[in-house]
């Protein structure tokens, strides 16, 4: 392969899911068995903003392009021509671009010729001339120039053609008796018939005999098409549908008929990214329908969705991506949407990863838990991994063996060989959200729920959106990406949040005023209570010492899952931590670049006594307050998912836990088995379980 796809063997091995549905192996291009025959389902990829969908295409497009008759087009990104005219809009263009894209020469075959697509966008286009304007009428036509070449690239591509078309239908102005749309087609397709198409002009023309209200003459057809194209609504639709077809049929009778019997592999196929916009349901509904009619045909239609759940799976066969390696079943049933397979991209495993970052740093000097931490933020999310992993393989080398999460998002990368590098973290998260003023999303990340976030579009928020509820809105935009919702989080996906709060500390430089700012004014609305929602901004504040004190006091309670529970969830608030600054520090001489000075683990490994003690404490209860601190603090740095795992730290919260169990009066076994369970948890990269052991591991 020319590029690693981490995770993809299942589309890609000799057998995989690629080979079965095309009918030949990627890059060798042998031949191999169909699995569905005559009868191929339209296969849909799905998953979120960077699981790869993108990727994915892309390499299926290098695997087959010199084989087989194939276009990619992204459905979300049609670029309308300067001053089309009205025949010209996103479906006309795609169709445009797709049959350009599979026309070209492959593998021994002649090129595809595209006589009835061409014919059918000619009559449309000549919709909105009129005598007084045949510049547009020129413009026109010369940019269906690249469509008409693959009939005759020699006629296609001149220009006296469209001098004649121009003559012709200037004539029929003159003469004008009918709908003026039916009179230009008319006049656009002879011209275009007699001066272009040559042996083409009978089964090109005769295609469209049997379009409405054609009664079996081609002419007719075309009229009536260019006439429904210009009325809009309902009709356009039916015209755009039979331009599909049209598209369809040209592919098919590339494959078919004597002359092309035995000197074509495979199918041709078409690649279709970001289908869940409506173009795409423009160009995959009418396969759909034309295939449940019992119309068959040999193009393998291969999309991808970011949105899991659209109307249009609702039928789909789903399975998830390695379940295709060997079979993808996909039985048609009586909806028309049910000869779809849905492939659900799968994370990254933590292998998979490790693999990753070894081909980034095959020297491997960076820590060996990073590649694993790494998968823990990005919850093997494949843009968040390869990017990641790029980073940390070009940072200096004696950053290398001091990289934590954290550290990564600080750095830049270099993506383009031609172009300065760009900052880690906010190319990341304009990935992630591509075309969002961030700063909402930035301030909202801070929220546990919805009610908080309303919060904060209230008080940090106004202005910010004149018709409606911010938190609302972005609430609706994350859903609208597919992101995760989450009980206490309202941005639930640990990568998108991580990449959030890191614009919200960082972005007014190392004053740190917004994050000061949002947290606390979360702190307010908590005070005095629900406590441990209140703890937990002091935490983000980076303010501990309330936090300990409040562990102390509740400890003797009986509810004692109750207390391991509210210790979770106030040490997970994020570390307000500073910038690593690439060539300011010497992370020789400057403690706050190496995870083993993280001043949480200096805290939790008592060699720093932290935040003065409250001075009315007997020495019993001092004891108890100063193992609380560092419980609290091994906790917070264990589970941060920008920090790096400690194993001194894992078991100094193990042997923490296991004195507080002797001092408990009631509650001592569940205060022991969290010393044991929860760095078992740690150690295997789960959340820390409650109760303790409980195989959810949540």
């Amino acid at each position: 392969m020319d590029r690693e796809l981490y995770g993809r063997e299942a589309v890609f091995q000799e057998a995989g899911l690629a080979s079965r549905l095309i009918g030949m192996t990627p890059y060798r291009y042998a031949r191999t068995p169909y699995e569905h025959d005559d009868d191929p389902p339209v296969t849909v990829f799905t998953g979120g903003r960077g699981m790869g969908k993108t990727a994915l295409l892309k390499q299926l497009r290098n695997a087959y392009k010199a084989a087989t008759p194939l276009a990619l087009l992204d459905c979300a990104h049609i670029e309308a021509p300067a001053d089309h005219g009205p025949g010209w809009n996103p479906l006309t263009g795609a169709l445009a671009e797709l049959a350009v894209q599979l026309s070209p020469r492959v593998l021994a075959a002649k090129p595809v010729q595209f006589p009835r697509l061409s014919l059918g966008l000619v009559a449309v286009a000549s919709i909105g001339w009129s005598q007084e304007d045949d510049d547009r009428a020129r413009r026109d036509l010369q940019r269906l120039g690249p469509v008409l070449s693959t009939v005759d690239a020699t006629k296609g591509a001149a220009a006296n053609w469209v001098t004649k078309v121009l003559t012709k239908f200037a004539a029929k102005f003159a003469e004008a008796t009918a709908p003026m749309a039916g009179l230009l087609a008319e006049a656009t397709v002879e011209t275009v018939l007699e001066e272009v198409f040559g042996r083409f002009q009978q089964k090109a023309e005769g295609w469209y005999g049997s379009y409405r209200n054609a009664g079996g003459r081609g002419k007719a057809g075309l009229q009536q098409l260019a006439m429904d194209f210009a009325q809009g609504g309902g009709r356009r639709r039916e015209a755009e549908d039979f331009l599909v077809g049209a598209l369809v049929e040209d592919l098919t009778r590339a494959f078919t008929g004597l002359a092309n019997r035995g000197a074509r592999r495979g199918r041709p196929v078409v690649l279709l990214d970001n289908a869940h916009e409506p173009l795409g349901r423009r160009l995959v509904e009418p396969i759909l329908r034309a295939r449940a009619d019992g119309r068959r045909d040999r193009v393998v239609v291969i999309a991808t969705s970011r949105v899991r759940d659209h109307d249009s799976l609702r039928h789909a066969t789903r399975l998830r991506l390695p379940e295709t390696a060997h079979r993808a079943p996909c039985p048609r049933g009586p909806d028309v949407t049910s000869s779809i397979l849905a492939v659900e991209l799968s994370p990254l495993s933590p292998a998979q990863t490790r693999s990753a970052f070894d081909r980034f740093d095959p020297a491997g000097r960076t820590p060996a838990e990073l590649a694993r931490a790494v998968h823990r933020l990005t919850g093997g999310r494949p843009l968040g991994v390869v990017l990641l992993g790029r980073a940390a393989g070009e940072a200096p080398a004696d950053r290398k063996p001091t990289l934590t999460p954290g550290a990564l998002l600080d750095l830049t990368v270099e993506l383009r060989e031609d172009s300065a590098p760009v900052p880690v973290a906010p190319t990341l998260l304009a990935q992630l959200l591509p075309g969002l003023r961030l700063g909402p999303h930035s301030v909202l990340a801070a929220a546990h729920d919805e009610d908080s976030a309303r919060l904060l579009a209230r008080t940090r928020l106004r202005g910010e959106s004149l018709d409606g509820d911010m938190a609302l809105r972005v609430r609706d935009q994350l859903r609208a990406e597919d992101w995760p919702e989450g009980r206490e989080r309202f941005v639930a996906d640990p990568l998108l949040r991580a990449l959030l709060l890191h614009r919200l500390r960082f972005e007014d430089g190392e004053e740190y005023a917004t994050w000061r700012a949002v947290h606390e004014t979360l702190h307010r609305h908590y005070a005095p209570g629900p406590v441990p929602y209140r703890l937990h901004q002091e935490l983000a504040l980076g303010r501990t010492d309330d936090a300990v004190t409040h562990l102390r006091l509740t400890f003797p309670e009986p509810d004692v899952l109750g207390w391991l529970d509210r210790l979770r969830f106030i040490a997970s608030a994020p570390y307000p931590r500073e910038r690593h600054h690439p060539g300011r520090h010497d992370p020789r001489h400057d403690p706050r670049h190496d995870p083993h000075h993280d001043p949480r683990r200096a805290i939790a490994l008592g060699q720093t006594p932290g935040d003065p003690l409250p001075a009315t404490l007997d020495d019993d209860t001092v004891e108890l307050h100063l193992s609380l601190r560092r419980l609290l603090h091994a906790v917070w740095l264990l589970t941060d998912p920008l920090a790096l795992p400690d194993e001194a730290v894992t078991d100094k919260l193990a042997h923490e836990l296991r004195q507080l169990s002797g001092r408990h009066r009631t509650g001592n076994s569940p205060l022991w088995d969290a010393a044991t369970h929860w760095p078992r948890d740690i150690r295997a990269w789960r959340a820390l379980s409650l109760p303790p052991g409980a195989e959810n591991g949540v």
